[in-house]
């Protein structure tokens, strides 16, 4: 299910300054050039054949003649990619490595040419070309291959860049892209030794950190991915400024390092990241995040991350969505959950396809896409902020109560999570004597066995699952079942998009819908305000 992941970016921006090479001697490795900043592919190899791949998409075929209009699978990441010319910085470092002036020569004649046909502002220069992002990840290779060659052209081209990097009206405040944009500007204010621009660039830092990571380390851009890529870059903007000979200001060390907790309460037992906003599921954090003292975690940024135990990969794992309206990388997944158990998906979002602006790529932004209460007759309000409202938790068992009004009239769903013996129990209602209906998305490894009396059964062949649905404590059928169609869809990996099973609840006042993992059979029942599955019991308000 989990394929190539899109490179969250990367790098060690490091400073220096080191005299030419001779070609009779050994090439000393410089800072700038050296770090994790390339991409996985291409290599330096491929690009010297002429021939690159990007984004995990098939490998395009450069030739000598560059055409720097290409857009071969008309893909934004692809083009963005493309444009950083960090696939050109390869055969750079490929030069410090081996000492082979072909690799220098080949990355001087590709960044020449590209200079010459993408001037700022002129006819024929893609807009996108000079967008921040790419500005601002185009400027590790450039600044790269500027301690080797030392023309005049590549001076005048690091400098439009700084003064676009510089400009206040392009500046991306509070996002992952400002954190790119201060790094890049720091790195040619150190290379060319302007005070200016490496001033402003840790000025705007610091003021960027404080709005992207709040002070319990939550990112805020609501899609916890972005989390492992905005602390790696976190680390190079910091490693920058100490190659700089600046300190590093203490709020940003700081919240850098509450970073990691949000990153290890926002990991699955498997080992990939819950994906919630524009996060896919095959994201790996790949580094240490640390093992945090609790199990369970609220966050302020609209967050709750739940587990049964670290360290275990059968545990069991939730994630319920709150907070403010949808802003950068969110989706509209407000109230929503996801709940992995037994060392497996059970209840999972849409996912994350692209950043395509096709109908597909909204449809997963909406609430349609997510496991959420919609409220019948009434028309959803895009952006609308939730409250938590209430919680309730021990070690084996957590409660939680959300509100919001993205409908209109007051829209309610109450949590509960029990452990051991594991079980999702999720009530929804709204006022007014509205009635509401609910989505569940199981993962797509599930096929539907049964759908009779209020009870749904899925199985992917070994475990099984069942979904039972109970309306003033009385067994409530007519649940839908659709595969593909208008809602059965996820993309489990990028760019992919395959059919899943999506239940859809009847309309009901109230509507309590129970979520119990490893059986087809579960013994259920409702009275005297408490419910008992298999011998659990719980309160019906879930409270």
């Amino acid at each position: 299910m989990r394929r190539l992941a899109i490179p969250l970016a990367l790098t060690l921006l490091l400073s220096g300054t080191v005299s030419p090479a001779r070609a009779d001697a050994p090439v000393k490795r410089t800072a700038q050039c050296q770090g994790d900043w390339l991409p996985g592919t291409p290599t330096a190899a491929d690009v010297m054949a002429g021939e690159i791949s990007l984004v995990g998409l098939p490998a395009f075929k450069l030739g000598k003649k560059i055409n720097w209009a290409a857009s071969p699978y008309k893909n934004r990441s692809w083009e963005y990619v493309f444009q950083s010319l960090r696939w050109m910085g390869t055969l750079v470092v490929e030069y410090e490595r081996t000492g082979e002036e072909r690799y220098l020569r080949r990355a001087e004649e590709i960044t020449k040419d590209w200079v010459a046909h993408n001037k700022l502002g002129a006819r024929g220069t893609k807009a996108y070309v000079w967008k921040d992002h790419p500005v601002s990840l185009r400027t590790q290779p450039l600044v790269c291959l500027s301690m080797h060659v030392k023309d005049g052209w590549l001076k005048e081209s690091l400098a439009t860049h700084a003064k676009l990097l510089s400009d206040a009206r392009l500046y991306k405040k509070g996002h992952n892209h400002g954190i790119d944009q201060d790094i890049a500007l720091l790195a040619i204010g150190c290379r060319y030794d302007r005070r200016d621009w490496a001033d402003l660039a840790v000025k705007r830092l610091r003021g960027t950190v404080r709005l992207d990571v709040d002070s319990q380390g939550a990112l805020m851009e609501q899609a916890p991915r972005y989390a492992v890529y905005v602390h790696n870059r976190l680390q190079v903007a910091m490693e920058g400024m100490r190659s700089c000979g600046r300190k590093v200001p203490g709020d940003i060390s700081e919240r850098t390092h509450a970073l990691k907790d949000f990153i290890a309460h926002s990991t699955q037992p498997n080992g990939y990241m819950v994906p919630i906003g524009d996060g896919s599921a095959e994201t790996e954090p790949k580094m240490d995040a640390g093992t945090p003292k609790q199990e369970v975690r609220t966050y302020n940024a609209g967050y709750v991350f739940g587990r049964t135990a670290w360290g275990k990969p059968e545990s069991a794992f939730y994630s319920i969505r709150f907070g403010p309206g949808m802003k950068w990388h969110g989706h509209e997944d407000h109230l929503g959950v996801t709940y992995y158990a037994h060392g497996r998906d059970i209840l999972v979002d849409a996912g994350f396809h692209s950043y395509e602006k096709n109908s597909y790529r909204y449809w997963t932004l909406s609430p349609q896409a997510h496991n959420v209460p919609t409220v019948v007759g009434e028309r959803f309000r895009p952006r609308t902020a939730s409250k938590l409202t209430k919680t309730k938790y021990s070690s084996g068992r957590q409660s939680f109560r959300l509100s919001d009004k993205a409908y209109g009239v007051s829209r309610t769903r109450s949590v509960l999570v029990n452990h051991g013996d594991d079980m999702m129990a999720v009530l929804d209602e709204a006022s007014g004597g509205k009635k509401v209906q609910s989505l569940w998305r199981f993962d797509d490894a599930f096929k539907l066995v049964s759908n009779r009396g209020g009870r749904v059964v899925l199985s992917d062949g070994k475990f099984k699952v069942t979904l039972v649905q109970l309306s003033s404590c009385k067994p409530v059928g007519g649940q839908k079942v659709q595969r593909g169609g208008k809602l059965g869809w996820m993309s489990p990996t990028y760019l992919a998009k395959q059919r899943t099973n999506v239940v859809v609840s009847p309309a009901a006042r109230s509507l309590l819908t129970i979520v119990v993992p490893g059986t087809d059979s579960p013994k259920v029942s409702c009275s005297g305000g408490k419910v008992t599955v298999d011998g659990v019991s719980f309160a019906a308000d879930l409270f």
